[in-house]
């Protein structure tokens, strides 16, 4: 058994997938934009990942942009049977590098073929619509004109399953009467934990709930209690972080991100670390004090 299938598995549509996989967003330049400083060191990062039992890779074509989907497929085509890529559509990106809205019918079939095209594959197996009513975190408006089209394209055999991301419960549910969503991705961590409650009603009803920035994204964690619980398990604090994050409900699937083997192989060590319940409750306050 591999260290990560320590952290078990859970469902992402009819695929059984281990609850620790890998995000793709810092295979690209700065600012996830351009190539990478190493493309080597990519491509090293992903076979590491696929090689240590990773089966769930998370990716976007606005990644640089077409700059992780091409690495990806360069490092790993022809796929594992069992692996899973999860992308995001919804958004493209200006010169500048800025994250700009793309819902038309129009952009999101287009995107749908980029996937595919620099992917290398014939079906996404999972395609996450990006909702940018507020680039900043989820905001209210109405999902059924960009999630509508999804559907046809999934009608049509090029998408496999549907999911949100950076959605409220409100659009979930008005997703819900449009097609099947097998998985929300929005941002949470020990700090930033507003989705408490929808991570518990998602885990009732068998919905993957896969957190960005789990380790704070742009603005790594820090938090003393994180760090002295990090220092008596003998850990690093981010490992401490993923274990949280693992702890905290069964339906939750981490995709933390690297440019880096040596960081990779840390991220996957937290698999194996048992946090104890006094721990769980010192790293709880975090969320607290942050609120």
């Amino acid at each position: 058994m591999s260290t990560i299938d320590q952290a078990g598995t859970f469902n992402l549509g009819d695929s059984s997938i281990k609850r620790l996989g890998y995000g793709a967003m810092q295979l690209a330049g700065p600012g996830v934009f351009g190539p990478p400083k190493d493309h080597g060191a990519a491509l090293a990062v992903l076979r590491e990942a696929v090689a240590s039992g990773v089966n769930h890779i998370d990716t976007s074509d606005f990644y640089g942009p077409h700059v992780t989907n091409r690495i990806i497929r360069e490092a790993l085509h022809p796929y594992r049977d069992d692996l899973v890529i999860v992308t995001k559509i919804g958004a493209r990106r200006g010169a500048d590098g800025s994250w700009i809205p793309a819902f038309s019918p129009e952009e999101l079939t287009a995107a749908v073929h980029d996937n595919l095209r620099h992917l290398g594959q014939d079906v996404l197996d999972v395609v996450n619509l990006r909702l940018m009513f507020d680039v900043h975190g989820p905001a209210e408006g109405s999902i059924e004109g960009p999630l509508t089209v999804l559907a046809d394209l999934q009608r049509q055999g090029l998408i496999r399953h549907l999911g949100l991301s950076n959605a409220t419960a409100k659009q979930i549910a008005e997703g819900r009467g449009i097609t099947e969503i097998v998985c929300v991705q929005n941002q949470y961590n020990l700090a930033h934990r507003a989705d408490d409650r929808l991570i518990d009603e998602l885990a009732r009803e068998g919905t993957a709930y896969v957190p960005f920035f789990p380790l704070g994204g742009f603005t790594p964690l820090q938090s003393s209690s994180l760090s002295n619980v990090a220092s008596r398990l003998d850990a690093t604090p981010m490992q401490v972080a993923l274990a949280w994050l693992l702890r905290r409900a069964p339906n939750v699937l981490l995709i933390p991100g690297t440019s880096s083997v040596g960081h990779l192989k840390e991220n996957l060590a937290a698999a194996a670390l048992v946090l104890p319940d006094e721990a769980v409750d010192e790293l709880n306050q975090i969320g607290n004090i942050a609120a």
